[in-house]
């Protein structure tokens, strides 16, 4: 008989927030979660990158992997460590340069590999 899973409460900034009242995390089993968990936690330890850039990283992070409560926690947390807006502000024009640039390599790999160049 299969033992019932002991809850693990993700930490807040861990765990996307949802627009519905669905709970997050339905689809993971219990170990891999404590495993998720407590690595989450460790890359919060501090370290040479002072907790401030570390959020401003998450923001771009959140950005580029399309999490919108990731996002919102990221950058309540950026400001609650200090960072201005300007700084949120340069970090979400540094993705957005990066996703931009994606699109350009994207499109360069698929004009090598079709052999069509639009333009020279």
């Amino acid at each position: 008989m299969k033992k019932k899973a002991d809850v693990t409460t993700p930490p807040p900034e861990a765990t996307p927030q949802h627009q519905s009242s669905w709970p997050s995390y339905t689809m993971v089993e219990e170990r891999m979660k404590r495993i998720y968990f407590d690595f989450y936690h460790e890359t919060y330890k501090k370290t040479n990158i002072d907790r401030k850039t570390k959020e401003l990283i998450a923001i771009a992070a959140s950005l580029g992997f399309k999490c919108q409560g990731c996002l919102e926690g990221h950058i309540k947390k950026a400001l609650k460590f200090g960072a201005t807006p300007e700084e949120i502000s340069e970090s979400i024009a540094i993705t957005m340069g990066v996703a931009a640039a994606s699109v350009v390599d994207l499109t360069d790999v698929a004009s090598e590999h079709l052999r069509i160049k639009l333009f020279e």
